[in-house]
């Protein structure tokens, strides 16, 4: 196929050495494991069976910083060492099978295993999460890092009789000890390294079935049990989707879903095993604004595309993120509908433009492409590609590319090869324009988008050019979209009439106007009953901002609502309680020790970015916030520590 000599001339000049998977095959890895929290330690032995394809003279086992002994192979002694990142097996190995590796290691990660909250007795509530994408498994489990070799791994770990203990694969029975428990987990399938995972704390669980009588295992906090419906909400019905959809099924033997305090990432996807940030952990307020259906979509679509078939190296990265970020806008397109479906691809599209005029669009196929690209732009080609060769050849090229290269890893001439078989032609233009060229074929976008009515409707609808229509436009039947547009346009346009519109409307309004007309001012009081807890933020700060005699009238109206989990209500409340003459003065002390408590490490780093930066607006950061902004900057968040740097460097 032509396509193939296109796409050759991204791949970088082959590596000089081979790799070690051309010589030797890793089949499963045996774990038994012990974590010791209160010291970030793991010890475990563990046994790694494999066979040898090539004659070699030695071999070698991903171990990070590790201490290892009584390294044995095939139960016998043998000549090793070790270099403080491989284990190296030193022998004259021959073509064999069903050999095994043997041995004890000691580690103290300093990445891919987290713990969290275990310096203070007094809380009781430690996890253990681990994130072996871009942070290799190898720090905490012996392992091979290499995606191209594909492992079964089995776990037991032995922790605090008191936590749960979640693993990838089956849990197939648990060892009662006097103070702890074993946990044995099974694993049937093969999978890279970078996808094994724990997640150990104080958690409650409810059980669902698919269809086909899958398990969905789904997790939550003990206290967030009334939060446990809103988060998980339509879990099984995108589940079933998906299956559906993909004409595949699902390849593992459960699902299950973690949240953890402190994530590095919104979710990820382990095999069988997605842990995901507790911020997503919310009530049915906080659903309207915030909700996990998104990435809960995203996560269960990567056990297909990721975890059953994996890229070969990061330049077929969009394989991986591009297909998820599709097939969870399918399933939420059968959940929302189809107006939502294209206004998602909509706001991609636009993405994709800004990244263009900021000069920083790289091609599809760039290792080092942005998120934008990889996930945003990776759905475009599916959706486009799906467009031009119609629903029945692109489910049929999607099904037939899984089956064929389940449990492999792949490149994207493996799936543009399966598409090409199916329509009986070759994809060289599509290929080009989309993959390969860097920048986002943005016009061939819209005239796709404008297949939607709705989509019509929001780009006809422009306040900058049409000004003398906006007005009736907002008392019009026309979408909440379209609407939220003209107000963001024109904020003059808005009327006592415009607050009857829906909610999605109202919350533009709220964020819309710093300073509140006195006209408007019962209206906008309204905001402050909407049950959205970005329009209640936005309400309280708009009102207290606009109407200084009645601040107390609104702080009294509020008082008590916390908001999403990062506090975001509760935090400006406070502020503003504290900035606020003649209000509750007695408590003023215990308004500010509470704002400050917030900038502590016993809260999520989302509830204490919103304290520090509360803190430093009124110029209140003092000591004991200084000292927690300090431990901040060493936190494993990359993002809040380049935060808190930044923010310390101003107050200092």
């Amino acid at each position: 196929m032509k396509v193939l000599l296109k796409l050759s001339f991204f791949i970088h000049a082959a590596l000089c050495l081979a790799q070690q998977t051309d010589y030797v095959d890793f089949k499963s890895v045996n774990a038994i494991i012990e974590i010791k929290p209160k010291s970030n330690q793991v010890t475990g032995e563990i046994t790694l069976s494999f066979d040898i394809l090539k004659t070699t003279d030695s071999i070698f086992i991903d171990a990070q910083n590790m201490q290892l002994e009584n390294v044995r192979f095939n139960n016998d002694s043998i000549n090793w060492s070790n270099d403080g990142k491989k284990l190296w097996l030193i022998k004259s190995f021959k073509p064999s099978h069903n050999n095994e590796i043997s041995f004890r290691y000691n580690a103290n990660p300093t990445k891919s295993i987290y713990f969290i909250d275990w310096e203070d007795d007094v809380i009781n509530s430690g996890q253990i999460w681990t994130q072996g994408q871009g942070k290799y498994t190898s720090n905490w489990l012996p392992s091979i890092d290499d995606m191209n070799d594909k492992i079964e791994f089995d776990l037991s770990v032995t922790f605090d009789k008191d936590y749960e203990v979640i693993a990838n694969g089956n849990l197939t029975f648990k060892q009662f000890n006097d103070s702890t428990i074993t946990w044995h987990y099974d694993m049937q399938k093969p999978m890279s390294s970078y996808l094994v995972a724990l997640a150990i704390g104080k958690y409650n669980k409810k059980v669902a079935y698919s269809k086909r009588g899958i398990p969905l295992e789904m997790y939550y906090y003990p206290e967030d049990s009334l939060k446990f419906e809103p988060t998980y909400r339509y879990t099984k019905a995108m589940f079933d989707f998906l299956e559906n959809e993909i004409g595949v099924p699902y390849p593992w033997q459960n699902y299950k879903q973690v949240p953890v305090k402190d994530f590095l990432y919104a979710g990820m996807e382990n095999t069988s095993l997605t842990i995901f940030s507790d911020s997503f952990v919310v009530d049915s307020i906080g659903f309207v604004d915030k909700n996990y259906v998104n990435v809960n979509a995203h996560e269960l679509a990567h056990q297909w595309f990721g975890n059953l078939v994996t890229e070969t190296s990061g330049m077929h990265h969009w394989l991986h993120e591009g297909f998820a970020t599709y097939y969870a806008l399918l399933a939420e397109k059968d959940i929302f509908g189809e107006n939502y479906y294209y206004w998602k691809l909509y706001e991609y599209a636009q993405e994709l433009l800004d990244q263009d005029r900021a000069g920083q669009s790289t091609s599809l196929l760039d290792p080092k492409s942005s998120s934008i690209t990889f996930y945003k732009k990776g759905a475009w080609v599916l959706h486009i590609l799906r467009e031009s060769i119609k629903d029945k050849a692109f489910r049929t090229a999607v099904t037939n590319y899984l089956i064929k290269q389940q449990f492999k890893n792949i490149e994207t001439n493996d799936f543009i090869g399966e598409v090409e078989k199916v329509i009986g032609k070759d994809l060289n233009e599509l290929v080009e324009r989309w993959l390969i060229k860097k920048e986002f074929p943005y016009d061939e976008a819209m005239q796709s988008l404008k297949k939607s009515t709705f989509i019509q409707e929001f780009l006809m609808v422009d306040c900058e050019v049409q000004t003398s229509k906006c007005k009736k436009y907002l008392s019009s039947p026309i979408s909440a979209e379209a609407k939220s547009k003209i107000i963001r346009q024109n904020d003059g346009l808005i009327t006592v009439e415009t607050f009857r519109n829906p909610l999605k409307v109202r919350q533009t309004i709220s964020k819309s106007l710093s300073k509140v007309p006195l006209e408007l001012k019962e209206n906008y009081e309204t905001l402050l009953d909407d049950k959205s807890y970005i329009t209640l933020e936005a309400a309280l700060f708009g009102l207290w901002n606009s109407f200084p005699d009645e601040q107390g009238k609104y702080l009294n109206k509020t008082k008590g609502l916390v908001g999403f989990s990062d506090k975001n209500i509760k935090t400006l409340w406070l502020t503003l309680a504290l900035l606020t003459d003649d209000f509750e003065p007695e408590n003023d002390n215990e308004y500010f020790s509470e704002l400050t408590d917030f900038t502590s490490s016993k809260y999520s780093f989302e509830v204490r970015q919103n304290a520090f930066r509360y803190l430093a607006w009124v110029s209140s950061c003092g000591i004991e916030c200084q000292e927690n902004l300090k431990e901040a900057t060493k936190h494993h968040n990359w993002r809040f520590s380049k935060f808190a740097k930044e923010l310390l460097k101003k107050i200092e």
